[in-house]
């Protein structure tokens, strides 16, 4: 168990363990994107990134993704292979 005052150190060590940034994140990696025909993000051109170049954990980017969900910016195809911007999300970028 962490002692009083430590939730910070550990936000500045693993800053994407807080869920809202690291969907931000999430929702910029698929900003960067070329979509997949009809609009369409793969999922694994932005874990990819998100695990291995920006060191996130797997838990950290689940609790990411399903808040960009939550908040309304992207939408996940029922078999999870890729994603589509909602307008909220597109409106992020505008």
């Amino acid at each position: 168990m962490l002692a009083p005052g430590n939730d910070e150190q550990v936000r500045s060590a693993r800053p994407y363990a807080d869920p809202d940034i690291a969907a931000r994140k999430i929702v910029e990696l698929a900003n960067g994107l070329e979509p997949y025909m009809d609009s369409r993000l793969l999922v694994e051109r932005i874990n990819g990134p998100f695990l291995f170049e920006l060191k996130g954990t797997p838990a950290e980017y689940k609790a990411g993704l399903d808040r960009a969900i939550e908040k309304g910016w992207l939408v996940m195809h029922e078999r999870g292979t890729y994603l589509r911007f909602t307008q909220a999300g597109a409106e992020l970028f505008a």
